[in-house]
């Protein structure tokens, strides 16, 4: 793997199905709840960094495998991690709920920073540690706003 990951961009793409397919089908897409503007652009900035830092590595920055016959590890890990991800998904897509919100944020969390990780890109684990806990906490404070009665 040298400048462009495939792996990367097929478990981008993959996840990006399940979310494509919520957004075509309902139109009034997802209801924001909890405004906190800082929090907020932190995770579109760790969220689309991490999306190209799956996808890019930019040299310099990123180190490759650290060991031996990674590459079968980080690919069976990520595909558990994704397909996981889109069962939940296709479960609970129409029930709103705190379990779904932490799961559907928990695991793309983990997958950008266990391939941070695993393929040593600093760029992609930087911008992994803003996004988990920032896409965690909204996720789960809309979760819980939306069930409060108005």
């Amino acid at each position: 793997m040298d400048w462009f990951n495939i792996y990367g961009l097929k478990i981008i793409a993959i996840i990006m199905i399940p979310n494509i397919a919520f957004a075509l089908r309902v139109k009034d897409g997802f209801k924001n709840y909890w405004h906190n503007k800082t929090v907020e652009v932190l995770e579109q900035i760790g969220r689309f960094g991490c999306f190209g830092l799956m996808i890019f590595n930019i040299p310099g920055t990123y180190f490759g495998f650290w060991f031996e016959n990674a590459l079968p590890v980080y690919a069976a890990t990520n595909a558990i991690l994704v397909i996981t991800y889109c069962v939940i998904f296709g479960i609970c897509f129409k029930k709103n709920s705190v379990f779904r919100a932490l799961a559907l944020s928990i695991i793309p969390s983990i997958v950008f920073m266990f391939s941070g990780v695993l393929i040593l890109s600093v760029p992609l684990i930087i911008l992994a540690a803003i996004f988990a806990p920032c896409h965690i906490l909204l996720s789960y404070k809309n979760a819980v706003l939306s069930q409060q009665p108005i």
